[in-house]
C-alpha cells in the first residue's frame, strides 16, 4: 500500500478549496468590466440600427445615422427599450459564461464557490427582506446629510418616471430581478469568492462593497457623496452572503432595495 497516500479524511477544507478550479481576482474585475462593455457595445449597437433605419427610411446621407441613433435613444420610451435589451443581452451572456467556466462551483456555499443554493438559515431571507425595506432610508439620510441639500438624481429613476405604463412595467421587473442577480453573482459571488481566498471574508466584504459602490457613480453623475449609502448597500449584502451560505439572500435584498426604488415610478410618475 501506498504509504504517500494520503486519507480524504484528513484533507482540511481549505486545501480543498485552493484545490479547485476557483477565479482569480483577476477573473473577477475582467467579468465586471465585460459586463459593462457589453452594455456599452450593446447600447451603441441599437442606437446605430436605429439611426440607420431612419436614414433607409428618410434617405438621408449615411453621414448622418449616428446623430438620427442619439435622436432616437432621446425619446425616453426608446430608452427605456434600449436599457431593457442591454440589460437582457449582457446579464444573459455574464451568467451563461461564468456557469459554464466554473460549474463546480455554482452551487457550493463557502468562498470560493458562488452560493447558488438554499440557505441552511430560513430566517435569513426575513432579514434579507427587512435590510432592504430598512436600506433606502437610512441610506437616502446618510446621502442627504452628506450632500447639504444637494439633489441626487439616478439615470434609471429619471428614466422610469417618463416613459410609457407598458414599459414602465417590464423595465421595473428586469431592475429589481436580474439586475441584482447579475450584479450579485459579479460582487458577491466571483468577486468576494476570489478575494475571501486570500484576504479573508472580512475584507473580501469591505473590497468588494468599495468596488460596488464605484462602480455605480456614473449612473449617479459621479457624485461622491452617494459613495456611502451604495457602500453600506455592499456591505450589508456581502455580510448576508457569508453569513447564509447562499447567494440568494442577497439578490433578495437587493431586489427589495431596488423596488422600494421604483415604486415612485408608480406612485408619482403620470401614467400615460
Amino acid at each position: 500500500m501506498d504509504a504517500t497516500r494520503q486519507n480524504p479524511a484528513s484533507v482540511s477544507p481549505s486545501s480543498t478549496a485552493l484545490a479547485l478550479p476557483a477565479p482569480g481576482i483577476w477573473h473577477a474585475l475582467g467579468l465586471i468590466a465585460l459586463y459593462f462593455a457589453l452594455q456599452l457595445a450593446v447600447a451603441g449597437t441599437i442606437s446605430l440600427t436605429a439611426g440607420l433605419w431612419s436614414v433607409l427610411r428618410d434617405g438621408d446621407g449615411l453621414a448622418a445615422v449616428i446623430t438620427q441613433g442619439r435622436a432616437w435613444l432621446a425619446h425616453s420610451n426608446a430608452s427605456a427599450i434600449a436599457v431593457m435589451i442591454t440589460l437582457l443581452i449582457s446579464a444573459s451572456l455574464i451568467l451563461y459564461l461564468v456557469r459554464r467556466r466554473w460549474p463546480a462551483l455554482w452551487t457550493r456555499p463557502d468562498p470560493p464557490g458562488f452560493g447558488f443554493a438554499p440557505s441552511p438559515e430560513p430566517q435569513l431571507y426575513f432579514a434579507a427582506i427587512a435590510l432592504g425595506v430598512m436600506l433606502p432610508f437610512v441610506g437616502g439620510m446618510l446621502t442627504q446629510w452628506l450632500a447639504h441639500g444637494h439633489e441626487v438624481s439616478q439615470d434609471i429613476k429619471q428614466l422610469g418616471a417618463n416613459i410609457s405604463l407598458g414599459l414602465r412595467l417590464p423595465l421595473a421587473l428586469l431592475v429589481v430581478s436580474l439586475g441584482p442577480l447579475v450584479e450579485e453573482l459579479l460582487f458577491r459571488g466571483v468577486l468576494l469568492s476570489s478575494l475571501a481566498r486570500h484576504l479573508g471574508s472580512g475584507w473580501a466584504i469591505v473590497l468588494t462593497a468599495a468596488m460596488f459602490a464605484c462602480v455605480h457613480l456614473p449612473d449617479l453623475s459621479f457624485l461622491w457623496y452617494a459613495l456611502p449609502n451604495l457602500a453600506l448597500l455592499g456591505l450589508v449584502l456581502g455580510w448576508l452572503r457569508v453569513r447564509s451560505g447562499s447567494i440568494w439572500p442577497a439578490v433578495l435584498a437587493h431586489g427589495v432595495n431596488n423596488l422600494l426604488a421604483v415604486v415612485s415610478w408608480f406612485v408619482m410618475a403620470p401614467t400615460h
